[in-house]
């Protein structure tokens, strides 16, 4: 079983409860970053914006179109 399979596997047991928990541990990572590097939200906006159409990419992809 390859690393992806594993993970796959593993994944599919998570309710949507552990999905919001993992969502929201991620967002507190984000804010630590920002606490510590606070030059990063000097950034252009486009940069932040950029970054959120790569990342909402495929899960819209999946929720809207795939079948």
């Amino acid at each position: 079983m390859t690393l992806l399979e594993n993970m796959n596997q593993r994944i599919k047991k998570f309710s949507i409860f552990d999905e919001k928990l993992a969502q929201a541990a991620a967002m507190f990572l984000a804010f630590m970053l920002v606490k510590w590097f606070p030059q990063i939200m000097n950034a252009n906006i486009c940069w932040f914006f950029a970054g959120l159409i790569i990342c909402a990419i495929k899960p819209l992809y999946v929720f809207y179109i795939k079948k």
